[in-house]
């Protein structure tokens, strides 16, 4: 659990008034009326202070209650939290009361932290900042980075949130202020968290322990050790997470602190949990499900939902579990939390897989995948920035302690620079003149050689947009539909699905690999293309049976959407072309002509015999195309690709394949369209011509 509560939002100047917010761990009455109590404390001070606000519009006692106030309600009751706020800043501004407006600032951004809109979160506290940067005010402005810093680790950005923490270091140091310090370290413990880095988030939460040491405050020490208690969850280390948890508890009970209270009681669930003794996993949790329902804290709510879960699926209550992870996935869904997401739907393929429903465990297996895959590429993005973005820091520091140090030493040395620039100035003139002549002749092998390195490069950069292209197609179109064919062997071979189960989804899997098969001969095609490996070899070829072989290869897609194929190509036409790269032109303007075209329509090929060339079309009453799409579909470097009338996906490079394939048979290709009215694509080969026979 981040740090962020009492020791955060207010600035420096008020902490000393600062009066801690009281909850009580149980329903009891005891507890609501030692609750209201304290806010009816804190409410008689403000109304006692709104007269003297009345009297002078610059005090700032009522400011101060005000704003105390607000933070009080801060995962209580969210939206008193953002009215306090906003009333607080509407009179700081009127005052004119800097404090109070970073201070509401800050309140405001916590508002909507807690909601799980981050961008709204970071806009307020960077206002927060910037006043605080520009009226010097050093407290304030390293608790607006300190609250920064966390945003950009809620929302991913890990190398700026380590950044903004490196930074907050610095000022507290410089001011010796150790809550803050305190706080800072144990954030960056949790981006090492994020990592599953374990070893690095021990090093900071030792370091905020032993800075809460020195403040002698049980409470800050408690929150730490209820932190250290998680991670050592998280490494199995079982007996030290006790040790902690069981030490956070008695100081959060003793202080009836409920929001730290509802975290650690999760904390303790998850250790039983990890024990396997899952009923009193659930005691725990349902202790802070209870202080959950007093308190609004939705990423600490879905860690609960998902472990409590967990625990009934190991009992075999798959149905109370599956109660629990809906409302984990929705909790999740609503504030953008993946490690959430990625949890929950894994657990609902679990209960869905055993309830035999498994269209449904499929679609949340889906989910879990692509967010798990998300995740671990993220991860590794993250743990990268984050080590260069600290190597970069330290750079930094060292490199304004070397300026400093070079200023000092300029004072002495002066005299020797001077000569040592003349020396060198001497040197370069004598070096110039001597060379002159060289550098002439270099010029010119240089001038000979620039247009060979230019086609060097070009060729280079064509060779890695393919790779880029082939790998995105790969990536996009074929990864998709093979995983989920991977899913349903696993389902068949462990005994989930049935034989006639798996047969019932044959014929959609058969349309799928027909298109991966299309999909992956039009990329070794197009890649041989791009990479200077295919050759063209020309030979006479009838282009009837290759029209008749790719009508009779697509015609199970033609009836599928009742579209009549109609040829119209001459008996005995003999082109002078590349068969294999022929039957690839073809096969693509068909394959597109079925995919725009509606149910119960009609495509047209035929072919036209000219003098020298044979001219060939493929025409469809389907779509149509605009003039920007005609303008884009046959450019080398285009990747526009369209859903088809049944959403039939394709790569995009189809028509850039037909153009490469049509030009290395010397022909040309071109295309006729409207919207709603069809299309007509042309291109031509060259004939067979009969040789003239010599007279006798």
């Amino acid at each position: 659990m981040f740090s962020n509560i009492s020791r955060t939002f207010l600035p420096y100047s008020l902490i000393s008034g600062y009066l801690l917010v009281f909850f009580l761990f149980s329903l009891s009455s005891s507890t609501l009326s030692a609750q209201v109590s304290k806010r009816d404390s804190l409410l008689k001070l403000l109304n006692q202070s709104k007269v003297l606000l009345h009297k002078n519009s610059k005090d700032t006692l009522y400011i101060n209650n005000l704003t105390m106030l607000a933070t009080e309600y801060r995962f209580h009751n969210l939206d008193s939290l953002l009215s306090l706020s906003k009333e607080g800043l509407t009179i700081s501004k009127k005052a004119d009361y800097i404090n109070g407006i970073i201070t509401s600032y800050s309140n405001i951004g916590g508002y909507y932290s807690d909601k799980g809109k981050i961008d709204e979160a970071i806009s307020y506290f960077i206002k927060a900042y910037e006043l605080a940067c520009q009226y010097n005010n050093l407290h304030l402005k390293v608790s607006a980075l300190n609250d920064l810093a966390k945003e950009y680790g809620y929302k991913g950005d890990y190398a700026l949130s380590l950044k903004r923490y490196l930074e907050a270091i610095e000022i507290a140091e410089e001011l010796d202020y150790k809550k803050l310090l305190s706080i800072v370290n144990e954030n960056i413990a949790h981006l090492y968290l994020e990592q599953k880095d374990f070893d690095h988030a021990m090093v900071f939460f030792k370091k905020a322990k032993a800075i809460n040491k020195e403040i002698d405050n049980p409470i800050f020490m408690a929150e730490t050790m209820s932190n250290i208690a998680s991670t050592y969850a998280e490494m199995n280390e079982l007996e030290y997470a006790m040790f902690n948890i069981n030490t956070s508890i008695a100081i959060f009970e003793k202080e009836k602190i409920l929001d730290w209270l509802a975290y650690c009681y999760e904390v303790k669930g998850k250790i039983y949990l990890k024990k396997g003794k899952n009923t009193w996993a659930l005691y725990w949790y349902k202790q802070s499900e209870l202080l959950h329902q007093e308190i609004e804290d939705d990423r600490g709510e879905i860690d609960l939902l998902n472990g409590m879960t967990q625990a009934f699926l190991n009992l075999k209550k798959d149905s109370v579990a599956e109660v629990y992870a809906l409302n984990a996935f929705e909790l999740s869904k609503k504030i953008g939390l993946r490690t959430g997401i990625k949890d929950c739907t894994y657990q609902l393929f679990e209960i869905y897989k055993n309830k035999k429903e498994y269209e449904k465990s499929l679609w949340y297996h889906e989910i879990y995948q692509v967010t798990s895959e998300s995740l671990a590429k993220a991860g590794n993005e993250k743990a990268l920035n984050m080590l260069k973005t600290k190597m970069e820091y330290d750079q930094q520091k060292q490199q304004l302690i070397l300026e400093n140090e070079k200023a000092l030493a300029k004072r002495n040395i002066y005299i020797y620079v001077f000569v040592i620039i003349l020396i060198i100035f001497a040197i370069i003139v004598f070096i110039i003149h001597r060379n002159e002549q060289t550098q002439k002749k270099l010029n010119l092998e240089l001038r000979s050689n620039k247009s060979d390195l230019e086609e060097k490069q070009a060729y280079l950069n064509e060779l890695n947009q393919t790779k880029n292209k082939l790998f995105s197609i790969i990536g996009h179109d074929l990864r998709g539909p093979i995983g989920a064919f991977q899913g349903l062997l696993k389902l068949f071979k462990e005994g989930e699905m049935t034989k006639d189960e798996f047969l019932n989804f044959v014929p959609k899997l058969k349309v799928d690999i027909d298109s991966i098969s299309f999909t992956l001969n039009n990329l070794l095609s197009w890649g041989q293309t791009q990479m200077n490996g295919s050759t063209t070899r020309p030979t006479t070829t009838n282009l009837e049976d290759i029209i008749e072989e790719n009508m009779v290869l697509l015609s199970e897609i033609a009836e599928s959407k009742s579209i009549k194929l109609i040829n119209r190509v001459e008996a005995n036409c003999q082109i002078w072309s590349d068969p294999n790269q022929v039957d690839i032109i073809i096969r693509n303007l068909l394959s597109n002509a079925l995919k725009f075209t509606p149910n119960n329509g009609q495509i047209i090929i035929g072919a036209i015999q000219k003098l020298k060339t044979c001219e060939i079309y493929v025409k469809d009453n389907g779509m149509g195309m605009s003039e920007e799409t005609m303008g884009k579909i046959f450019r080398k470097d285009s990747t526009h690709t369209t859903y088809g009338t049944n959403d039939e996906k394709g790569t995009g490079l189809g028509l850039s394949l037909c153009k490469e394939m049509v030009e290395k048979n010397k022909g040309k290709i071109w295309v006729h369209s409207a919207l709603g009215k069809g299309s007509s694509f042309y291109f031509t080969i060259p004939r067979v011509i009969e040789p003239t026979k010599k007279s006798a």
